[in-house]
């Protein structure tokens, strides 16, 4: 059952909620067209964008993606010099898109609860992680580059 506890199924319940929101209690709410479905697109495809930057700088140091698991190093190259979360600020730039996309009014909650399940249920927990295998090192990195943006 531990396989269902990863980033990827929170972000997809959460999409799904979104789109069942919109599909079956719109309440004639929208964002107001081709804006919205432009502004999504463009979150979607930044939050894709900076989960492969991830994942290749992740890949190109040798260290694992996946979470709940030991780093073999700590990353603080690429994308992980600008955020030190960039995945996970990837799901919900996704999810931001995707409820303007569908016109999910009613969903933008979802976005502040995601973030809230993704800092407790994986960021709190890595960085501790972190913070014991690289000691002065992790400290150092968390004065320079912040959790999110």
């Amino acid at each position: 059952m531990k396989w269902i506890d990863i980033p990827p199924v929170w972000l997809a319940a959460f999409a799904a909620l979104a789109w069942w929101q919109s599909r079956y209690l719109a309440m004639g709410l929208g964002f107001g067209g081709a804006w919205a479905d432009f502004a999504g697109g463009v979150l979607v495809g930044g939050g894709v964008l900076l989960m492969l930057l991830a994942a290749a700088e992740m890949r190109r140091q040798r260290t694992t993606i996946v979470p709940h698991r030991d780093a073999g190093r700590l990353v603080q190259s690429g994308i992980f010099s600008r955020t030190r979360n960039p995945i996970y600020l990837g799901d919900v730039m996704i999810l931001a898109g995707l409820i303007l996309s569908w016109d999910a009014v009613l969903s933008l909650p979802l976005l502040p609860i995601l973030l809230w399940v993704l800092e407790r249920r994986f960021v709190i927990p890595e960085e501790n992680r972190l913070r014991r295998k690289f000691r002065a090192d992790f400290a150092r990195y968390c004065e320079k580059v912040r959790r999110w943006v």
